[in-house]
């Protein structure tokens, strides 16, 4: 079975064109945008580095666009008890409504991808994504 390997290409593309306006709006480079919408939505990681390692951005594209967060007030710096290395992001009162506003523009972004597909199918493409998920993982922990 050959995979269309532009397929993910694709999928960045359109959803970053998808993003333009509202980032225009709100006078943020995507990738500040996504940094955001990345601590919003997964509160289980909360450090640069976190957003390195997950996200695939580079450190120095983080930097730049933590501080750029930081300063407009969106995000605030915190450091992590016991570790003073460590400084926790912390998504501010300011940035609540543009993640709630990024979760609207990434819900219809998935909707409409989801067009033209039944509700069958798509249980069966959640179900077996995250059969690949375990396996991935397996696979990462030096299963099979």
């Amino acid at each position: 079975m050959k995979i269309n390997i532009v397929f993910p290409r694709k999928l960045l593309e359109v959803y970053n064109d998808a993003c333009k306006p509202l980032c225009k709006k709100l006078k943020l480079p995507q990738t500040a945008f996504d940094i955001l919408m990345f601590l919003g939505n997964n509160l289980q990681y909360q450090t640069a580095r976190d957003i390195v390692k997950v996200r695939n951005i580079k450190a120095n594209l983080v930097s730049i666009n933590v501080d750029k967060l930081v300063k407009e007030g969106y995000l605030k710096r915190e450091a992590i008890e016991g570790d003073r290395r460590k400084t926790k992001l912390v998504c501010t009162i300011k940035a609540q409504p543009v993640i709630r506003e990024g979760q609207q523009l990434q819900q219809e972004f998935v909707d409409h991808l989801f067009d033209n597909i039944t509700q069958k199918e798509k249980e069966i493409f959640i179900k077996v994504m995250k059969t690949m998920d375990k396996n991935l993982d397996d696979i990462l922990k030096g299963g099979n």
